[in-house]
């Protein structure tokens, strides 16, 4: 009696499914009909044709009652575990789609982990547990490549991207100053001029290494003279502990070189016209999202931006993206 010949050419339906979880539940077509709020007569169609594509007969009803054959026993926890999978994919696909899932790939230079960023990627991993974070330590120049090849989805760099594909937004002010060993003739002075340093050796950034590094040689040669390089590094600690050591001067971000205003004398250059010993890197934040072409560009700065494909349309690249710049201009500065 219970036998049904089945029908293979019409695929098992997950409304279905759903029809006979919940009358295998309530026993009652009353109830379950009521529950899934339809009439009896759409739910005992349902389960006849799901009867008819198995091949078996699920449920033994009478006037009175309803209850599961032996067939119908064996189907249920297939139809429950298919429905619970069926919700979990229905919330991971939710999650993806508001940003609160997924994966960001960051690239950033060394100075960047010992700057605010670290902080605001901690608080960012309490409120979106399920976006994985990938920080990749890479040099500047290899940002711009990186970021069109899709091998990254955000940079932070010092210098806004020359670049139809790609957009900028500032994070925070950041001054060059002028990084002295302790003792040094000019460690007595608030402020220095880049034509005051024609004369010392400089421990520089290596020019290849990153925009930045180019534009504070360049600047030096718009004031009329060649940095005398005595060594080259390739991040901005290391440039101030060799000052630190009494090797030269450095011109270098305010935010990295007060890490280690207890070595070295640091001095405000005069074309930055900020202070780094009144308040120590007080600045105000361009507007959230404002074009990197309207941040003053030639100024001589390590203003860090944040980089991305304009045509990135990924929900959690673009949540961390709205984010870090809503951080950074609440929390960074005051």
């Amino acid at each position: 009696m219970n036998q049904i010949k089945g029908n293979r050419n019409n695929p098992m339906e997950l409304r279905q499914l759903r029809y006979f979880n919940a009358l295998a539940t309530d026993l009652s077509f009353t109830r379950a009909a009521k529950n899934l709020n339809v009439s009896q007569p759409p739910l005992s169609h349902q389960i006849a044709q799901l009867e008819g594509e198995l091949g078996a007969r699920l449920f033994d009803r009478t006037s009175r009652s309803v209850s599961l054959t032996e067939a119908g026993r064996a189907l249920q926890p297939h139809a429950k575990a298919i429905l619970a999978r069926i919700e979990e994919a229905r919330g991971h696909v939710a999650r993806v789609a508001s940003g609160l899932e997924g994966r960001v790939q960051i690239g950033l230079a060394g100075s960047h982990f010992m700057g605010p960023f670290p902080k605001f990627i901690n608080e960012f991993r309490q409120m979106r547990p399920k976006v994985e974070i990938a920080l990749r330590e890479m040099k500047p120049a290899e940002h711009l490549h990186a970021l069109r090849g899709d091998q990254l989805d955000i940079c932070l760099s010092r210098t806004p991207a020359q670049d139809a594909k790609v957009n900028a937004a500032l994070l925070w002010r950041d001054p060059v100053v002028v990084a002295l060993p302790p003792g040094h003739r000019l460690a007595k002075r608030n402020r220095i001029s880049l034509a005051d340093l024609r004369n010392e050796d400089f421990v520089f950034l290596q020019q290849d290494s990153s925009a930045f590094a180019k534009r504070l040689y360049d600047a030096c040669l718009r004031e009329g003279f060649a940095p005398r390089i005595v060594q080259e590094v390739v991040g901005v600690p290391a440039a101030l502990n060799l000052v630190a050591a009494g090797m030269g001067v450095t011109l270098a971000p305010a935010s990295m070189a007060l890490l280690r205003k207890d070595a070295i004398q640091l001095c405000t250059l005069t074309q930055s016209q900020i202070s780094v010993t009144a308040q120590e890197v007080k600045s105000v934040n361009g507007s959230d999202g404002a074009p990197a072409s309207a941040l003053a560009p030639e100024q001589l700065n390590g203003d860090v931006y944040v980089l991305w494909r304009n045509k990135d349309d990924s929900p959690a690249v673009t949540e961390f993206r709205k984010s870090l710049l809503s951080w950074a201009h609440e929390h960074v500065f005051d």
